[in-house]
């Protein structure tokens, strides 16, 4: 008797149950509308777009990029929905056996979650509050329903790809990409997508850079989905079979000025108040702004830091670059630093280091102008003691190695100082000075005219190098360097348009013979890791005193390009860092300098620079020491 008393009043209750619950759905469903979508997704922030259009990021929204489903590319879709919902396709707007399952989890005392399908968990993410009640679980149902009436699967797919959070701030797969790969999300391999996809579960607990345990985590549900894109027939067997998981780029802070591109942004931002658009107009104006970044040489500025980079540096060793296209001045590349967020100090555009013996072309240039050969003869031993106005100025080579008599070709293939500062005292330290000046090296960077400067004494910007470089490269004619070639308003009305600025400073004789002599450091010189360009490339290496910085800059004839390492006081010396005994030129900047180019030029085609004239003959010179440069007390 009592059993069946209990039978039936569970049945009741059950009935009950599902008459209030069935009530409580219809009013629901009669009651909530959908929100509009566009208005989630989109915004009237200003674009910054690369010179090809793609976008870079944007001013006065959330870190978020809307990109159409037909840009998305397939493996990445592949991967959400293997990893997510794989029947997205071919289900209804909900998973009645993964309801009963979260409902089952909730009545044993767990949080109601789970069982969610792609269109619930875009619901939920777009419209809802991430409560985790039956009041709200219902309105995700209805409004999943709802969706799939009035959206196509593709709609929704792409609505989702674009709103979900992929953790670090990011929302949607492009700034995903951005953020753990440093790299648009067209630009994904299908492992990279599989990592991205594995993370959208839960940040917290797969972003390899957040907590202990992660790594382990990822790597499990990274398998998980490349065997699930296998089951559905997205990815070959034997395909998957070579896939190895990626590195993964270091968590940086979230935000749209996160990561490398922030200084970029900054650096627009600040081209744009020099024309007149003040913050205020740029957070809500819609305006769209062209750069002259390209999309790939950026890239590859990137990876080439991340490559080539010291392993384990200290936490002020600082890396600028810069690139510029010669006879134009456009920035084609520009890498200020890790982390926008974590240091405002851009490294390409802001931040100074002794310049060393970059500034040595601006000597062999004066040495030019006044006829003095690259054939002519010099005292290259080591140390060796100057005249600066009557006081004694002692210099060595690097390692004090001593080369005897050698030409200025030579001297310039091995960046012999002992050469350099006499050929600087004999063509005037204030000539050189003036070569700098002409060069690109702006009035703000202090040099004094003494022997020293051809040392590299003066502190410039790294993109005050890469444009000198840059007029050597376009033979001559010097660049006002510019990051924005258009500004179009919200209605794509054109509001202005850059004009390159151009300046002929120095004889094409004079550019064929330096580019000539430069071409000698990469082919043997100290700047031989450059030769792994495989094309035609001039440039110099750069030490400073006491190993403080070190550069290297260089060019081919359709790009120039400026790398520094360099820390935050002058007087700290890079030795020791990177497992290196001493930090040169030749080093880590050359080899950054060429895994750039190496990106950067990939499918332009090879050229070569013009034939040398041979200012002042063939014929040996033999320069003496004379009194002009030995100290006389």
């Amino acid at each position: 008797m009592v059993r069946r008393v209990i039978i039936r009043a569970t049945v009741f209750i059950a009935g009950f149950g599902f008459i209030a619950g069935a009530v409580l759905f219809a009013l629901a469903y009669f009651t909530v509308d959908i929100p509009d979508t566009n208005a989630y997704v989109n915004s009237q922030s200003t674009i910054i777009q690369y010179s090809n259009g793609k976008e870079i990021g944007r001013i006065g929204t959330e870190n978020r990029q809307v990109v159409p489903l037909a840009k998305i590319p397939l493996n990445v879709r592949h991967a959400v929905l293997a990893a997510e919902d794989r029947g997205f396709y071919s289900n209804r707007a909900f998973s009645v056996t993964g309801i009963l399952r979260a409902v089952l989890n909730n009545l044993k005392g767990g949080s109601l979650q789970g069982g969610s399908t792609i269109t619930q968990q875009y619901a939920k993410t777009a419209f809802l509050t991430p409560s985790r009640t039956i009041q709200r679980k219902i309105k995700e149902l209805v409004i999943a329903i709802k969706l799939e009436n009035q959206m196509s699967k593709d709609q929704i797919f792409e609505n989702y790809l674009n709103s979900i959070y992929f953790g670090r701030g990011s929302y949607g797969v492009m700034t995903a990409s951005q953020q753990y790969f440093n790299r648009n999300v067209d630009q994904l391999s299908i492992a990279q997508a599989a990592v991205i996809a594995s993370i959208l579960r839960s940040p917290g607990l797969y972003d390899p850079s957040y907590q202990k345990g992660n790594l382990v985590r990822l790597k499990a549900r990274f398998k998980y989905v490349i065997n699930g894109m296998v089951d559905a027939g997205w990815l070959e067997k034997s395909e998957a079979a070579k896939i190895k998981f990626p590195t993964v780029t270091p968590r940086a802070t979230s935000g749209q000025l996160s990561g490398p591109r922030g200084h970029i942004i900054e650096a627009v931002q600040k081209e744009l108040a020099k024309l007149g658009y003040s913050q205020e107009q740029l957070l809500v104006g819609g305006y769209v702004i062209k750069t002259t970044i390209d999309q790939k040489a950026q890239q590859s500025a990137v990876d080439a830091v991340n490559k080539f980079s010291p392993k384990n540096p200290p936490d002020n060793l600082h890396i600028g670059l810069v690139a510029i296209r010669p006879g134009t001045g456009e920035i084609v590349a520009l890498y200020g630093g890790r982390d926008y967020l974590v240091r405002q100090l851009s490294d390409a555009t802001q931040s100074i280091a002794l310049g060393g013996s970059t500034f040595k072309p601006f000597a062999l240039v004066a040495a030019l102008e006044q006829g003095i050969p690259l054939t002519s003869m010099w005292n290259g031993d080591s140390p060796q003691t100057f005249d600066d106005a009557g006081k004694p100025y002692l210099v060595s080579n690097y390692g004090n190695e001593g080369w005897g008599q050698i030409d200025l070709l030579f001297a310039t293939k091995h960046s012999v100082n002992t050469v350099y500062v006499p050929l600087g005292i004999k063509v005037g330290p204030t000539a050189v000075v003036d070569v700098a000046r002409r060069a690109g090296i702006p009035e703000s960077v202090a040099m004094m005219p003494t022997p020293s400067v051809v040392l590299g004494a003066a502190s410039p910007h790294v993109i005050d190098v890469a444009n000198a470089y840059a007029t050597f490269a376009a033979q001559g004619i010097k660049s006002k360097p510019y990051l924005i070639t258009q500004v179009m308003g919200p209605n794509k009305g054109l509001l202005f348009q850059a004009k390159p600025e151009t300046q002929e400073v120095f004889s094409k004789d004079v550019m064929a013979d330096l580019t000539y002599a430069l071409k000698s450091v990469v082919n043997g010189g100290t700047g031989s890791a450059a030769l792994a360009l495989g094309r035609p490339a001039a440039g110099k290496t750069g030490t400073s005193e006491s190993n403080a910085s070190a550069w290297f800059s260089g060019y081919t004839p359709q790009l120039a390009a400026s790398v520094a390492l360099f820390r935050d006081n002058a007087k700290q010396s890079l030795n020791g860092i990177g497992g290196v005994r001493s930090v040169t030129g030749g080093s880590f900047p050359a080899r950054i300098w060429t895994g750039f180019m190496k990106g950067a030029l990939k499918g332009e085609p090879v050229m070569d620079f013009p034939a040398p004239v041979n200012i002042g003959g063939l014929e040996p010179i033999v320069m003496t020491s004379g009194g002009v440069q030995e100290y006389k007390p």
